[in-house]
């Protein structure tokens, strides 16, 4: 009796999480504004810029937009692993990618997305070079390729995890036949 009431009360704590998924709501309404600001901000100037300064505006429309679709990932997988199902399932515009996200998938989701973010800042970078020392420039070459091996070495991890546990869980589907 103590014992199941304890579990009710574990279980329902996923709740304690909900709070957090609806900030990050906020903090994509956030980079709307943003994103809203930077759009008002170089309309009226596109025909005087410099098509490098254009391209450069693309990129941080680009970035914000990358950044919002990681919240909306995160918010999704997370409150659908972590809190509750999201009944949307007959609604037409459901992503076909939602609800089957698992925690292994989303963290391979949430790296993918830094290393583009951050190959978008790369590329900024790279684009402004006159106004960048070589030493800030090395070392956001540094932190790139950093996210990009932590990506490759999770991805490798995450299949080395799956191939093992496909074989403990082929044998156990084997032992657990056998039972019955």
């Amino acid at each position: 009796m103590i014992e199941r009431r304890f579990e009710q009360i574990i279980f329902a704590s996923r709740w304690l999480l909900a709070p957090f998924y609806l900030g990050l709501v906020v903090s994509l309404v956030l980079l709307l504004a943003k994103f809203t600001q930077e759009i008002f901000h170089i309309v009226p100037h596109v025909l005087e810029m410099q098509e490098k300064d254009v391209l450069l505006a693309v990129l941080t429309l680009i970035d914000l937009s990358l950044a919002g679709n990681l919240l909306l990932m995160v918010i999704f997988s997370g409150y659908e692993n972590f809190v509750s199902k999201i009944d949307v399932a007959d609604h037409k515009d459901r992503p076909d990618w939602m609800g089957k996200v698992d925690f292994g998938g989303l963290k391979l989701k949430l790296i993918a997305s830094i290393v583009a973010i951050s190959g978008i800042h790369l590329l900024k970078a790279f684009m402004n070079m006159d106004n960048i020392s070589k030493e800030n420039l090395m070392w956001m070459v540094v932190v790139h390729m950093t996210f990009v091996l932590s990506g490759v070495l999770l991805a490798l991890m995450d299949r080395l995890e799956g191939s093992h546990h496909g074989a403990h869980g082929t044998a156990a589907a084997a032992a657990k036949s056998d039972h019955h």
